[in-house]
């Protein structure tokens, strides 16, 4: 996994499993993440390396800079996941 700060990452285990942030800090075992609404910049999620998963996206630093721009960043991959999830609806 190639990390670095900007990079859009899938949560894969926790309360917020299933949810798109952004890595705004990390070092050998541990990432730090937010998503603007639930994690803001001030109050990041600290989470291990191993219940996250990269994105090939990696978002410029003006999108760090506020949690409004951060949310409006994350709004394409957050709307492909509830499209995705609302077809694939078990019946």
């Amino acid at each position: 996994m190639d990390l670095q700060k900007g990079v859009v990452v899938y949560s894969l285990a926790g309360h917020d499993k299933g949810d798109f942030q952004v890595i705004v800090d990390f070092d050998d075992k541990y990432a730090k993440v937010c998503d603007g609404k639930y994690r803001p910049l001030e109050r990041p999620k600290k989470k291990r390396l191993i219940h996250i998963k990269a994105t090939k996206t990696v978002l410029d630093e003006c999108a760090l800079l506020t949690n409004r721009a951060l949310r409006n960043a994350l709004r394409p991959f957050i709307e492909a996941s509830n499209k995705y999830k609302a077809s694939h609806k078990l019946k």
